[in-house]
């Protein structure tokens, strides 16, 4: 009997480790941000190399679009990577800032 206890419990806790992990947004690929060049890298580009946005917005009239995720669980490290672009009137890239951190 007291096996049996052993190993309900076991399984209850693998099921809560397993419950606790979670992602927000969609994975995209960092690598390609090294190509992202501003007043030369249009919007249509940015679309094909990341997808489309996790959210779109404006900062003064101009379009901002965001790419971000998050991942996380209880058996190991976090990861975190969010691109924000600021586009300009003629739909290229004005400004724009990444920011990662990797499992190790």
């Amino acid at each position: 009997m007291k096996k049996n206890r052993c190993n309900s419990f076991g399984i209850l806790v693998l099921f809560f480790l397993i419950g606790c992990y979670g992602t927000v947004g969609k994975n995209f690929d960092s690598s390609e941000v090294k190509n992202i060049k501003n007043n030369v890298t249009s919007q249509s580009e940015i679309l094909e190399n990341f997808g489309t946005p996790f959210k779109e917005g404006t900062e003064n009239g101009q379009t901002m679009w965001t790419y971000d995720f998050n991942q996380w669980n209880a058996l190991g490290p976090a990861q975190s990577k969010d691109l924000v672009i600021l586009f300009d009137k003629n739909n290229t890239v004005k400004a724009y800032r990444f920011t990662a951190t990797e499992p190790e």
